[in-house]
């Protein structure tokens, strides 16, 4: 039996587009690997070529993304419950979900306020250490897109506005779908730039290498989901340049896919453990990844000449 055949005993608005969207992510991903001219190919410099393919690294992404199918179905399921109370009970008014313009501000709030998220992710250790998962991979494909993370908490709490402003839940869980599977496309080096006015107003494979680079000019940059406007009116848009290098600023040396999941929190444990008062302890858990306390900064500040 198929997915969409299985998925037909579900209710209509139970249906994930990303379950749907699961045969044309693979028969992509098939595309891009067999363009790539070697699967293990490295530029001269040493890191991994345009387009390229490690096979470990892309199976621990597949497996990331199998895995979190499941656990995203366990955090919708307990954030319907909450949605639906407050749906019913609080909401000022109930948007009908046949008309157009429901679909439009469902849309629309799920992305701006996967902005605010995304960036708040990239600023927040805690919330970071949910995220970096995403980005460890030191290559960008189709497979890259595979790598979620498997805590959602974050993005279940930042989605609580939309159920208040009388959009029915399963409406937004659609909705999140949706920007799920746009994201896919956007996760390869073999698209380049696109038609300028596209390029303006959405999210492009361009875009979100910068995201992904680990490079300094673009370091917390283009958190957008589908639209990138949200970057060039909050002031986190950056152009792509010049090829970005990929991956987390300090390198992940495992395929393990339970070490990816959770290296950040055992690192904060960690930090947290070893820090001398509270104010340094709330430091690393929510000030930004890298932060320090005041004093090792300055021990390790290089010395400036007069």
């Amino acid at each position: 039996m198929d997915v969409p055949a299985v998925l037909n005993v579900l209710p209509p608005q139970m249906r994930d587009p990303v379950l749907f969207a699961i045969p044309f992510f693979l028969l992509l991903l098939a595309i891009e690997g067999t363009a790539a001219r070697k699967l293990e190919h490295l530029d001269e410099s040493g890191r991994p070529g345009a387009g390229a393919y490690l096979a470990r690294d892309s199976w621990a992404s597949i497996s990331m993304g199998l895995v979190s199918i499941l656990t995203m179905g366990t955090w919708k399921f307990l954030a319907l419950l909450g949605y639906a109370a407050l749906y019913a009970y609080v909401a000022p008014w109930h948007l009908p979900a046949t008309k157009w313009y429901t679909w439009v501000i469902a849309i629309l709030g799920v992305d701006v306020l996967f902005y605010a998220y995304h960036r708040t992710a990239h600023r927040v250790r805690l919330i970071w250490a949910t995220h970096q998962a995403h980005h460890s991979s030191q290559y960008f494909n189709f497979a890259t897109a595979l790598r979620q993370k498997w805590n959602n908490s974050g993005e279940i709490l930042v989605w609580i506005p939309l159920p208040l402003l009388g959009i029915p839940p399963w409406m937004v869980f659609v909705s999140f779908s949706i920007s799920l599977v746009y994201q896919f496309w956007i996760h390869t080096e073999r698209i380049g730039t696109l038609w300028r006015p596209f390029e303006f107003v959405f999210n492009t494979p361009s875009h979100h290498r910068v995201h992904h680079g680990m490079d300094q000019q673009y370091l917390d940059r283009n958190y957008g989901g589908i639209l990138i406007i949200w970057d060039r009116l909050f002031g986190s848009f950056a152009p792509e340049r010049f090829r970005p290098h990929y991956g987390l600023t300090k390198p992940v040396e495992t395929f393990n896919i339970w070490k990816l999941q959770t290296r950040e929190y055992v690192a904060i444990g960690r930090d947290v453990r070893a820090a001398r008062g509270l104010r340094d302890k709330l430091g690393y858990v929510f000030g930004p990844p890298g932060w320090q306390p005041a004093d090792d900064r300055t021990a390790t500040a290089p010395a400036v000449s007069p």
